[in-house]
């Protein structure tokens, strides 16, 4: 084939050049992001029912709706959490669910199940959660002194809003902060006494007022008409207007019996940019959109915003693309460093410059050419496509020095300039398959691993097979190409010798070769006891997701743990934010209750999340403790969690789950177990390391009782009562004024006095027109309950989190306590989880070194010899954390992604010196001057010489490629330098030890009586 080709170079020439246009034009269309855009099989739905409690959410909605969704296709599982006021519902699908159809199937569930539910709740929400529903940046939208904050709302919402949607990528535009206006009536109670009217008489009126008359028409001859009722009202001077009639016939104007204003409707959150209210635009990508297009577009409108919008100020926070940037900057600096040291190694080892210059071609080449496979599997340039290309970039180079130095060689003896081509190809070429399908047959069973991990892989995995796919093609036929019109027209007669450099490192190799092959049963034992030395370091390696990455910003998660407002929950964050002040470069704050569309979390009026942007890591660390001490201080029952500040990455793979949980259901009852019965029965829990679950958090509660025998003494129906407190304590809605979809409630005046103070003050009338005070029809007293009802796919439970150091061998005591006391106990949990991700990366690698065993013994005709290659391994891996370990560093993603850049490179040269020893044994043992015994020691020799140049030219170019992330700063320096630290390890430690480890395993494990036979 490559004689073939190699006959043909224009073809071949113009072959690569349509490829590379064509890859062109599809890399300037590919989408880019920050991550893949994966479906997480989850769906959220969100239950809003106010005034109602915990247990009424529960017992009327949740049930209801969780009765409904269980049969879900696919569904595995579902889990519910009722607070005051709201609810939610969590479903967890299989990886392999199509989240579209199950989106679909969900609403239509919700809208059959819709009847059973409480008559005036709202739709539940529906929400399906995606990779690109993280938002990429958000803007900070702040009213300038003296500008109305209402106004400033509807800017967002009808003019900045649609002037984000409008940009080209963006899918969706979220905003919390906003303010609305509503019309609020203020009785004036004496006026409406002394009439003998009520409050009835006013709120009848105004819905009166209000009434339209849809669908009706008249008809006039031969024409119709729609009617409209002229009496509808605008504004508060409209309602004012309206006529109410008193029981004695009088007409009254609403407004002598009471106060009509526009007023700001209560927050139940609010959103501060330090310590100024504000609202926020949380911008959100499409998934085939350009993230580095979309972002600059966004800063160009925000400047755009800036000169029409005068009286608001704008600001850009956590932008989400500079990870990406990281990712792309770094892997220009490894390609332009790679370049670099490449040439020059490349010219140390070869003395002729024109071989760095033919790799110097065939990089970008393939690297450009990846980019189709990409287009024709849909995949986006994201931080984990391209770290699968980083890994191909280093068996891209040592695939191309393999074949040029084995062009050289050949042509060093005497072979013409077309058949060192064609030989020097030929030669190498089942080696380098075998070794690039060895390198997939790690990746590629990745692919099926569960969840998320799996999901992510398969993105790395095409981009790795892509890049290698891509690489022998350009090292059969591109290369060999290169080489003889690079050198056709050379009149220099080869210099066979070595240079100066070489030949220093060949003499120093000759040294360690004849040292080990002097003893060689004490080195084979020391090779075999650096295996076991691997593991044990791996053992003194702390182990974490991700790198430790210096980030210069935090989040501050606080819940006060009290009943209190959100308006007070503001006035606490602006306190924390004025103590602050000085100490950050940028900070925001969501406090209360979320508006985004978006939020699948818990929404409760008592929590606020805080964000803060600092200068230097000195100043973070120093600020961080500032907080802490404030919010002991000031508040001690409040619970806070300070922490970095979520990136995309940190969201996908955060996990909501608690490591160790412990639940029970009471078989008996179906309901939570009472606060008295459960005290006791939890000191008798089997450990004491344990925390309250959401469904035995406590927080105080009014409890109002009716006085039923006063009622009947003064004829008083409950629903009056009933109607009477909702007005004083709920937010009593009159009516809605609705104009082309914009809508303005009418309200009843919430009184902002004490409760005992309305309950004595507020007068209601008995039938016999007499009046009565409340408070003797209504006694109330304070009470802890339950601050969540807690349940899943087969009802309510209640649950402890176990923090002991190992939980699980607690659980036959666990089982043990719940049996006594008639529960039934099981226990779930991010640990379990974990359990099985392990169990299945241990399957996926015994699956992954068999298909590599499988795939070497085919290559060599052998059983034994694929060992050698495996045994190799442990070596690089050894010295890997060696480096880990000395540098300080930890097992994480970015380390074992370098583990698999060096083995990939060692396996490759393993698999060169076995292929090379064979074919010298086989040329030696048919001469007939040499016996089996010294072809052997020769090929093993002779083998090692030959293949040192390669192996160390790989090594060097890849090591000092990579040397400069470890002095680099930045975020993505951060991110790569466990990869760094990995590959540096690998290849010098490991590389060292293999270039023996492989003549000498193969010299004991060649069988020495069939040498005798032979």
């Amino acid at each position: 084939m490559v004689r073939f080709l190699l006959a043909r170079p224009i073809a071949v020439f113009m072959t690569f050049l349509a490829l590379m246009v064509f890859s062109f034009i599809v890399f300037r269309s590919l989408p880019i992001s920050l991550l893949p855009p994966i479906d997480v099989p989850q769906i959220v739905v969100k239950v809003s029912y106010p005034n109602a409690s915990p247990e009424a959410i529960e017992q009327n909605v949740l049930r209801n709706i969780r009765e409904g969704l269980i049969t879900l296709n696919g569904l595995e599982d579902m889990e519910s959490k009722a607070g005051s006021e709201v609810g939610t519902i969590r479903l967890s699908f299989n990886y392999s669910t199509q989240m579209e159809l199950a989106y679909i199937d969900v609403n239509e569930k919700i809208d059959r199940i819709a009847n059973n539910l409480p008559e005036g709740i709202a739709r539940p929400e529906v929400i399906r959660i995606n990779t690109s529903d993280i938002p990429v940046a958000r803007v900070q939208v702040v009213p300038k002194e003296g500008v109305d904050e209402i106004e400033v709302s509807l800017l967002s919402e009808n003019v900045l809003k649609k002037r984000i949607e409008q940009l080209p990528g963006v899918s969706l535009v979220d905003i919390n902060g906003k303010k609305d206006r509503i019309i609020i009536v203020e009785p004036k109670e004496e006026e409406i006494r002394a009439l003998g009217m009520t409050q009835e008489n006013l709120i009848s009126a105004i819905q009166s007022g209000n009434t339209d008359l849809p669908g009706v028409s008249v008809k006039d001859g031969q024409f119709r008409y729609y009617l409209r009722l002229a009496t509808r009202v605008d504004t508060p001077n409209d309602i004012e207007s309206l006529p109410v009639s008193a029981p004695s016939g009088a007409i009254v104007p609403l407004g002598k019996l009471a106060q009509v204003s526009y007023q700001t409707q209560e927050m139940l959150g609010y959103h501060l940019f330090g310590s100024k209210e504000a609202l926020v635009i949380t911008v959100h990508k499409q998934a085939s959109a350009k993230m580095n297009e979309l972002i600059p577009e966004l800063k160009d409108a925000l400047e755009l915003f800036k000169t029409d919008y005068p009286q608001v100020d704008f600001e850009l926070t956590q932008d989400q693309s500079n990870l990406l940037n990281a990712a792309i900057s770094n892997l220009q600096t490894s390609l332009l460093f790679g370049g670099i040291f490449a040439f020059g190694v490349l010219f140390l080892f070869m003395k002729d410059y024109r071989l760095p210059l033919i790799i110097g071609v065939s990089l970008p080449s393939s690297l450009l050419i990846s980019f189709l496979v990409f287009y024709f599997f849909g995949i986006s340039i994201n931080i984990i496509s391209l770290s699968g290309l980083a890994l191909g970039i280093g068996m891209l180079i040592d695939n191309a020095i393999i074949v040029l130095d084995n062009i050289t060689r050949k042509r060093e003896l005497g072979l013409d300039l077309f058949e060192a081509c064609v030989q020097g190809v030929d030669e190498v070429m089942s080696a380098l398959i075998s070794s690039v399908l060895t390198t997939l047959s790690v990746f590629v069973p990745l692919v099926f691993l569960s969840g998320i991990s799996g999901a992510l892989f398969f993105d790395q995995a095409i981009a790795v097979t892509a890049i290698l796919s891509v690489s022998l093609a350009v090292a059969f036929v591109l290369l060999p190409m290169l080489y003889f019109l690079f050198f056709s027209k050379s009149k220099k007669v080869d210099d066979s010798e070595e240079g100066k450099f070489f030949s220093a490192v060949l003499g120093l190799y000759e040294k360690g070769y004849d040292l080990v092959f002097g003893n060689r049963k004490v080195a084979l034992l020391f090779f075999l006891l650096l295996i076991p030395v691997g593991l044990v370091i791996s053992l003194l390696l702390p182990s974490e997701g991700l790198p430790e990455i210096d980030k210069l910003d935090t989040t501050l998660e606080v819940n006060w743990n009290e009943p209190i407002s959100a308006m007070e929950n503001r006035d606490r964050v602006v306190a924390l934010m004025r103590h602050m002040e000085g100490g950050y470069e940028q900070a925001e704050s969501d406090i209360g209750v979320k508006q985004f569309l978006l939020f699948d979390g818990e929404n409760s009026i008592q929590q606020a999340l805080l964000y803060f942007l600092f200068s230097s890591q000195d100043q973070k660390n120093e600020q961080v403790l500032k907080l802490e001490d404030f919010i002991e201080k000031n508040y001690p029952g409040a619970e806070f969690i300070i922490g970095d500040a979520p990136n995309a990455f940190d969201q996908l793979f955060n996990s909501s789950l608690p490591y160790y949980e412990v639940r029970w259901k009471d078989l008996a009852a179906k309901e939570p177990v009472p606060e008295d019965k459960m005290g006791p029965w939890l000191s008798q829990f089997p450990t004491s390391d344990w925390e309250r679950g959401p469904g035995l958090e406590k927080e105080s509660s009014v409890v109002f009782t009716l006085k039923a025998e006063k009622l009947a003494t003064y004829r008083i129906t409950v629903d009056q009562i009933q109607s009477q407190l909702q007005k004083l304590f709920g937010s009593f809605l009159i009516t809605d004024i609705r104009r082309f979809g914009e809508v303005t409630p009418v309200k009843l005046k919430e009184p902002q006095t004490r409760f005992e103070d309305l309950l004595r003050n507020t007068q209601i009338a008995a039938s016999d027109s007499a009046y009565y005070t409340l408070s003797e029809f209504v006694d109330f007293h304070y009470d802890d309950h339950y601050k969540n009802v807690t349940a899943d796919k087969t009802g309510i439970y209640q649950s402890v989190f176990v923090t002991s150091e190992n939980p699980d061998a607690y659980k036959s005591d666990f089982i043990k306590w719940g049996t006594d006391k008639n529960l039934g106990v099981s226990m779930v949990g991010q640990y379990f989880k974990d359990q099985e991700n392990i169990k299945q990366l241990i399957g996926i690698l015994l699956i992954s070194v068999l298909l590599l065993y499988f795939i070497l013994a085919a290559q060599f005709e052998s059983f034994i010899q694929p060992l050698i290659v495996v045994l190799t391994l442990p070596l690089g891996i050894g010295g890997a954390f060696l480096v880990i370990l000395l540098a300080g560093s930890s097992l994480n993603v970015m380390s074992a992604i370098g583990l698999v850049v060096m083995l990939g490179i060692m396996v490759n040269d393993a698999i060169l010196k076995i292929d090379t020893i064979n074919r010298l044994r086989k040329d030696l043992v048919a001469d007939p001057g040499t016996s089996a015994e010294e072809a052997l020691e020769l090929a093993l020799h002779r083998a090692g010489q030959i293949r040192l140049k390669p192996i160390l030219m790989t090594s060097i170019t890849t090591i000092l490629a990579l040397i400069p992330i470890i002095f680099s700063a930045g975020l993505g320096a951060d991110l790569q330098r466990p990869l760094v630290y990995s590959v540096i390890g690998g290849l010098t430690i490991g590389t060292l030890t293999a270039l023996y480890f492989v003549p000498l395993a193969y010299w004991f494990f060649v069988s020495k009586k069939k040498l005798k036979e032979a």
